[in-house]
């Protein structure tokens, strides 16, 4: 699973919720807080998270970025057992 980065900026959307809920759930998964992820034209807009160094998740709130990082953990975590 790659590193989950969140925008410091971004807080206002909901993402620190979500950094604290998948911290207490996946505390193996790796996540870090930067300042700035250099994506602000997204960020000023929605609540945005990074996966890796390029792949960026964009949605609407908080609840539906959550989703989308269950739904990448899950299928993180289904290749690895499989492979």
């Amino acid at each position: 699973m790659k590193t989950i980065k969140y925008c410091c900026r971004n807080e206002k959307f909901g993402s620190k919720q979500i950094y604290k809920a998948l911290k207490e759930e996946h505390p193996e998964i790796k996540q870090k807080k930067k300042d700035c992820l250099g994506n602000c034209k997204h960020c000023k807009k929605e609540c945005i998270a990074m996966l890796g160094k390029k792949e960026l998740l964009c949605a609407a709130s908080p609840d539906q970025l959550y989703a989308q990082l269950k739904q990448i953990i899950a299928e993180s975590r289904a290749e690895s057992v499989t492979a």
